[in-house]
């Protein structure tokens, strides 16, 4: 197993690290200077200046769809390829959308490429590759118990030649910013199959259609996330066209597999970043704070985190570079156990990380100057995001089992 970076790869992730040093960094004030500016305006979930300055510089350096293995719309790389550049963008939770590459698009843009019909992928794939639009992914629901998505109650109910979509969803990450002009629906459109994984489906549904109702946006942790937002939907009668299914009927499961596994691993990989950057600052801050007559690196205490700080980060990222390295030469539904895995360790894993950072930095670490609260609300969603902690644990436990199991039945 070799998990050395070709010179394709260490030459974009010089590219990718010089744009974030560039581009990034330096320009956090003013991001949040012209997103408050929105909100004064009464646009909160407008997009902003910086962030189109941004896409046109990424774009102009080929820095644009780096996730998107199809050579012909993205950069050709694989899972394992794409790992180091999505940890970098990760330093900056906000930063992989300048690269084209921030989620729930990725996700949507690959389900498209792969399940999408040549009229679906010329109104909506093209316009989410070149960065003009944006999307959403409308599963989780408030009144039952999403992490079993066989108890989704949201109707697809075929009609003619159209399909009439009603339910009520939530924290539908980016489906309040102004660009966002689709969403990904997945509802049932035959309760009544004995078999609950092919009761699904999955619709596009254009987010202006007739019956769409934002209802709130949902806070994360007390931070409404301008300018994505993560809202409650409402679908009322609906009306999209029966051309809008996306593989068929009863296909919503087979969809939902396809988008999460790579899914799961960008996150995973940002949250890497985040780890490195908290770990990061909280060195700079012991090494320049003074407490008790010494330094706060002197003390005992501080070097343990430190120390457990680097070997969690590594125990993450060397379980996520596998994973990604199974699913490139085996596939996703092989490389199941391992994709679980790092979706349980790597944000479990990072929060620590991240927690130990607000410590150091005492009552700033919690405050509005430091990136530190944004970092820990990403990494405790990803413990329910694509799924909660239980369910992974749970797969994970059965397909360890399952050889024991089937040699018992014998």
């Amino acid at each position: 197993m070799d998990f050395e970076f070709s010179e394709k790869v260490l030459a974009l992730r010089h590219k990718v690290t010089a744009f974030m040093e560039a581009f990034v960094y330096p320009n956090e004030e003013r991001r949040v200077a012209e997103i408050r500016a929105n909100l004064e305006r009464g646009r909160p979930y407008a997009d902003y200046p910086l962030l189109e300055e941004l896409k046109q510089a990424a774009r102009a350096q080929g820095l644009w769809n780096l996730f998107l293995p199809d050579s012909n719309l993205g950069a050709g790389l694989t899972n394992l390829e794409y790992a180091p550049l999505a940890e970098i963008m990760g330093r900056r939770y906000w930063a992989s959308e300048a690269f084209n590459c921030s989620a729930p698009d990725t996700g949507n843009m690959e389900v498209l490429v792969r399940y999408g019909t040549a009229a679906q992928k010329d109104a909506w794939l093209k316009p989410l590759i070149a960065g003009e639009i944006r999307s959403a992914f409308a599963m989780t629901e408030p009144d039952v118990a999403s992490s079993d998505a066989t108890n989704i109650e949201c109707s697809i109910a075929r009609d003619g030649d159209d399909y009439v979509v009603n339910g009520r969803k939530w924290y539908i990450s980016g489906a309040l910013n102004e660009r966002c002009k689709l969403l990904i629906v997945m509802g049932k459109t035959n309760p009544g199959n004995p078999d609950r994984h092919h009761q699904q489906s999955m619709i596009l549904v254009p987010k202006d259609t007739p019956g769409v109702t934002i209802v709130r946006d949902m806070q994360l942790f007390g931070f409404v996330d301008a300018p994505e937002g993560h809202p409650e939907v409402i679908f009322k009668n609906v009306r999209v066209s029966a051309s809008n299914i996306l593989l068929g009927e009863g296909r919503g499961f087979e969809i939902a597999q396809g988008r999460l596994g790579p899914g799961r691993i960008h996150h995973c990989m940002r949250a890497i970043g985040q780890a490195e950057a908290a770990l990061e600052m909280m060195c700079q801050r012991l090494a320049a704070r003074v407490a008790f007559g010494k330094p706060l690196a002197d003390q005992g205490v501080w070097r343990e985190r430190i120390a457990d700080s680097r070997m969690l980060i590594e125990q993450a990222r060397w379980m996520v570079l596998n994973a990604a390295h199974k699913m490139d030469t085996v596939g996703n539904k092989v490389a199941a156990k391992e994709i679980a895995m790092i979706k349980v360790v790597a944000p479990n894993n990072c929060l620590k990380v991240i927690d130990w950072a607000i410590q150091a930095f005492g009552a700033a670490g919690f405050s509005q100057d430091k990136p530190l609260s944004l970092y820990y609300a990403y990494a405790r969603h990803l413990r329910t995001a694509d799924g909660p902690d239980e369910v992974h644990r749970n797969a994970i436990a059965r397909l360890e089992l399952a050889s024991y199991l089937r040699k018992r039945a014998t």
